[in-house]
């Protein structure tokens, strides 16, 4: 019998949660077949079989996490396909260092899966700690029916019934609890997903843990979509692929960045890393949230190169297959909520970044011309998040200066390749 065990993910993963099984218990497996997904802070990763075999046993449900080293599953590599695991009734149980006579087995259903005993000395099967887990049991606290002191799933919802029928104090009431309190009118409550609340905890310390501040701008699109309109026929033919928006911002930003390079850095301890490398973040609405893929190297890429990567990484992201190496590092971000329709917003900070470019919708305004005229213009509002405490407000504000100048006049963009 062989153990499947959650691999090493990444340096900065070390937990997740089955998401998944892509495997039941008695399927046939081959060595490097995936059996299960797991969904970490950043992506879902596949865990594959290092054993060729057949799963006889699941030891964690969909929607336990686990961690780094945990078994998940065994495999044994002699048995035939439909085969499962059950308790054996002479054997000890080596974890939960229970060992239980035969006549009491034979008058107790067996289970799929072996009790577990955790740091507290409470023995439980999987589904009884997942049903605790799910009713925000303490199984510390959960009387067991049987007489060697293993804990069922009936034990928890009885426990769960009497912490029902006794109302607690005032004064004990946790943050959990309240996802079970009565409503007037219909609610649907639903569990964050892992990526979910790993979001909102990064988006809430990067605002604990910076100075953030603001600043914004306008640009006359009237010159890009010009261009585009009179190249992009032209553009598709020599490159597969259309010309849009983000190339012109994403090398805009780049330019600004060699120019203003305190942009482009992060602070580490009392030492500041200047990066001298520009490896520029497009923000992406993905199914399971807000992910930042990173457009590597963009310096070095033409318009065309630039507009692949983002085509490609866009897709990634809405397929959810987007690796932890098209996440990982990144100096700079780009986000774009005029796709949206946002008018204006102030964006946060992609930590340890200490700059992020906000885009915003493109809409016709009245402008002042220099020769006083009015004429109709495609404005956007352009936003500038950066970390006061490394970034000036006069760099700050000449570097979105900056991106308007080459945005309104872009066959410089052009000439820089």
């Amino acid at each position: 019998m062989k153990e499947i065990k959650i691999p090493e993910l990444a340096e900065s993963i070390t937990e997740g949660t089955i998401a998944e099984w892509l495997v039941n218990p008695g399927d046939k497996v081959e060595k490097g077949d995936p059996i299960v997904e797991l969904e970490t802070d950043k992506v879902n990763v596949e865990v594959n079989s290092d054993y060729a075999g057949v799963l006889v046993e699941v030891l964690a449900e969909e929607g336990d996490d686990v961690s780094v080293g945990d078994t998940i599953a065994k495999v044994d590599e002699n048995a035939e396909a439909g085969a499962v695991s059950e308790p054996s009734a002479d054997a000890p149980k080596e974890e939960a260092k229970v060992e239980a006579p035969k006549q009491e087995e034979s008058s107790t259903p067996a289970e799929s899966t072996e009790e577990t005993v955790d740091n507290s000395g409470v023995v439980a099967s999987p589904a009884a700690r997942k049903l605790a887990r799910e009713l925000n049991i303490d199984l510390t606290k959960v009387k067991p029916q049987d007489p060697l002191g293993r804990i069922r799933p009936e034990d928890v919802e009885a426990a769960n019934q009497a912490a029902q029928s006794a109302p607690a104090p005032a004064a004990k009431q946790t943050p959990a609890a309240a996802s079970t309190q009565e409503f007037t009118k219909p609610v649907k409550v639903e569990k964050m997903s892992r990526r979910r609340q790993t979001i909102a905890k990064r988006l809430v310390e990067a605002q604990h843990n910076s100075a953030m501040l603001t600043t914004f701008n306008e640009v006359d699109m009237t010159a890009v979509m010009n261009m585009r309109k009179e190249r992009q026929e032209s553009f598709v033919a020599k490159n597969d692929i259309k010309l849009g928006f983000m190339s012109f911002f994403t090398k805009a930003s780049v330019a600004a960045l060699k120019e203003f390079p305190l942009l482009n850095a992060e602070i580490d301890g009392t030492n500041l890393i200047i990066k001298e490398y520009y490896d520029i973040g497009i923000a992406v609405s993905a199914p399971g949230g807000l992910v930042v893929p990173v457009v590597r190297d963009a310096d070095k890429l033409d318009f065309a190169g630039i507009e692949r990567e983002i085509v490609r990484l866009g897709s990634k992201a809405r397929d959810n297959q987007l690796g932890l190496d098209d996440l990982s590092g990144g100096s700079f971000t780009i986000t774009n909520g005029g796709i949206f329709g946002s008018m204006l917003s102030t964006p946060i900070l992609n930590a340890p970044q200490v700059g992020i470019l906000g885009m915003h919708n493109i809409v016709k305004r009245a402008v002042v011309m220099p020769d006083d005229t009015i004429e109709v213009r495609p404005m956007m509002y352009l936003a500038l998040s950066y970390d006061h405490r490394i970034v000036d407000g006069k760099e700050a504000v000449q570097f979105l200066v900056r991106i308007k100048e080459m945005l309104e006049d872009p066959y410089d963009l052009l000439l820089q390749g």
